[in-house]
């Protein structure tokens, strides 16, 4: 290695304010020593202590800037002063304060101070350093930032909902920090605990219905929601009484954000739609799922995707061997191999471009990287556009599928856990119907007790493999996942109108992306294999109430800035999306959250053969007919 040029001008700026600071800690010691004697005397100092004292006064500068050195308190910057900082110097001075007992004790020189002034000493000393480091701290902070301000944009007056650690922790750097430009003025809170009493200054005011109140005596223009744990449904009702006198509203980071590591816990955004519908936190059998994946080579197909990348996000953190980033998009890829780097995985982490439908290609990631765990989430899931191109879906989600299970069972992997949708029950839709056909291939694999090769043909054909426990999870639709109508609506809002709603009782299930994941986890620690794991999704929402919330959102009116348009439902698209086929069971499973379905649906061989042979030589209403007698809940929308 080469070492770095030495340059003498930065050493002697270095070393120059290393012995100022040195001065001033000098000239501070010194004369706390000297009033120490004048307060011990009550300033009449007999002449024999007069000349005590100045003898003292190099040996205790000396021992005291001696602890300060050992303490690193020469080194620190005098601007930045902390607990630690201060915990430092109260064991520097004490620890020179015993010294000092400890001469007088042995009776290592002739000369001593008395108790009383070391007593006083140590409290004279500690009171000033501090006093001093608070200083520059507090010039820095507020008499710096202020001036910095000046010249900024105009400053707002700000309310804080939530009077807890989150919010002290915000109101305490806004304060020290005016070149941000915000001045909190007023905290509210739903503790009456914490009614009527004051938050580094500032009045908790009562809850926040009481913002009327408030208002005619503390004049404020936006509000933040300091609140990572509030449950959505208070978030919402918050939002809406703000929103409702024309108030922006902000918000700090949920609890599964500031987890993931991926925001800082003062990181102020707007108010999303996902913080309305999102729901309360899932407890999760962590241990359980570290076991299961730590250690261990995963493969994730899809990784580019949002539930695939959040997949690849959440198991990086649980220490598995190999993390396999199997995608087929290279943009898409790329993003999610980044971010999995800046998360520290990149250790761990292999990106692979790579379609399911490329024969070698996966036979080649299945030799060379020995997967023992496979989730797969790659699919065509956009339903309006696959109902128009119906052999892509059945290509991909059913055939791309059926091989890539077969590949796996026959190189012996441990788990594959299909990533589902609740469109695949009693499906009205070719994505829906394709989803559900990869369901049955997988659970009759599961109940086969013949060998699968590696086409995912069930037949006494070939080398028998190691059981695989095949098995699907069900869930509905992701907030902010590519195709959803949560990005749709913000485009549309944001080009000022019309938002499109296809029907006015439409309804959808909703998740995050992160309850999502967590939860596709939980059940793979749950499953046995021939599982169809279906989450618990909570109440559906209407989507013109989501539209009416975005809309609100936005600052703006509905029926005065925007319209909402009806359009009517599209081919493939159901009112409301059901949790259970008649056919299928359901059994409890060991989570709340997670319902285990278990379905004796059969399929026929040869039809699937014949999809695969006269794919691109049938058209849509005929592809339709083969997925109806192989899928007999599907209702076709035929041209």
């Amino acid at each position: 290695m080469i070492p770095a040029a030495h340059n003498p001008l930065v050493d002697w700026s270095q070393n120059r304010r290393t012995v100022i600071l040195a001065l001033l800690y000098a000239a501070v010691i010194a004369a706390s020593f000297y009033l120490a004697y004048e307060i011990r005397f009550e300033f009449i100092v007999p002449d024999s202590y007069q000349q005590e004292r100045l003898r003292l006064l190099t040996l205790v500068v000396g021992v005291k800037l001696v602890a300060l050195v050992l303490t690193r308190q020469l080194g620190s910057m005098m601007t930045y002063f902390s607990i630690p900082d201060l915990l430092r110097l109260i064991w520097a001075m004490l620890a020179a304060s015993a010294a000092l007992l400890f001469i007088r004790f042995i009776g290592l020189i002739d000369v001593s101070p008395p108790r009383g002034v070391v007593l006083t000493d140590f409290m004279l000393c500690l009171g000033a350093l501090c006093l001093g480091r608070i200083g520059t701290r507090l010039y820095r902070e507020r008499l710096s930032g202020a001036k910095r301000a000046i010249t900024g944009a105009p400053e707002q007056r700000i309310a804080i909902i939530g009077a807890g650690d989150a919010g002290a922790s915000l109101a305490k750097e806004f304060i020290n920090a005016p070149s941000r430009g915000f001045r909190p003025v007023v905290f509210f809170d739903d503790d009456p605990e914490k009614h009527g009493k004051r938050v580094h200054g500032l009045p908790v005011i009562g809850r926040p219905e009481a913002i009327d109140d408030a208002r005619h005596g503390v004049a404020f223009s936006k509000a933040i929601i300091a609140m990572p744990s509030a449950p959505a449904k208070r978030v919402r009702e918050i939002v809406t009484l703000f929103a409702q006198r024309g108030m922006k509203v902000e918000t700090l980071p949920s609890l599964e954000e500031l987890a993931s590591g991926r925001v800082k816990a003062t990181r102020i955004r707007p108010v999303e739609v996902e913080d309305l519908l999102g729901r309360e936190a899932v407890n999760l059998d962590a241990a359980g799922i570290r076991q299961r994946i730590e250690g261990r080579c995963i493969m994730v197909t899809g990784a580019g995707g949002s539930i695939g990348s959040e997949l690849c996000r959440q198991m990086g953190a649980l220490h598995p061997k190999r993390l396999l980033l199997v995608e087929q998009s290279e943009a898409a890829l790329f993003v999610a191999e980044q971010e999995l780097n800046e998360l520290g995985f990149g250790g761990v982490m292999v990106a692979l471009v790579g379609d399911i439908l490329d024969r070698e290609r996966m036979e080649f990631i299945f030799g060379r990287y020995r997967p023992e765990v496979v989730f797969h989430a790659a699919a065509h899931k956009h339903v309006y556009l696959m109902e128009r191109q119906p052999a892509e879906a059945i290509r991909n989600n059913v055939l791309g599928t059926r091989q890539l299970a077969g590949i796996a069972a026959a190189h012996g992997v441990d788990a594959f856990v299909l990533i589902s949708t609740d469109k695949a029950i009693n499906p009205t839709s070719v994505m829906g119907a394709t989803k559900r056909l990869a369901e049955i291939q997988l659970m009759a694999m599961a109940a086969s007790t013949e060998p699968v090769t590696k086409e995912g043909k069930m037949t006494t054909d070939g080398w028998k493999p190691a059981k695989t426990k095949f098995m699907a999870v069900r869930f509905g639709n992701v907030l902010g996942s590519s195709g959803s109508v949560v990005p749709i609506f913000r485009k549309q809002i944001a080009a000022g109108g019309p938002v499109t709603v296809t029907h006015p009782d439409v309804t959808r299930y909703f998740m995050t992306i992160p309850e999502a994941v967590g939860l596709v986890l939980q059940s793979f620690v749950l499953g046995n294999g021939g599982e169809i794991f279906v989450l618990d999704m909570g109440q559906p929402v209407k989507i013109v109430d989501l539209a009416r919330q975005m809309i609100e959102l936005s600052g703006l009116r509905l029926g005065h800035d925007i319209e909402i348009k009806f359009t009517g439902l599209k081919p493939g698209e159901k009112l409301f999306e059901e949790l259970r086929h008649r056919t299928e069971s359901h059994a409890p499973t060991n989570h709340p959250r997670v319902m285990r379905f278990t379905s004796n649906a059969m399929f026929s061989e040869s039809d699937i053969r014949e999809l695969e042979r006269r794919l691109y030589e049938l058209d849509a209403n005929q592809l339709k007919a083969i997925l109806k007698r192989l899928v007999p809940e599907y209702t076709p929308f035929l041209e």
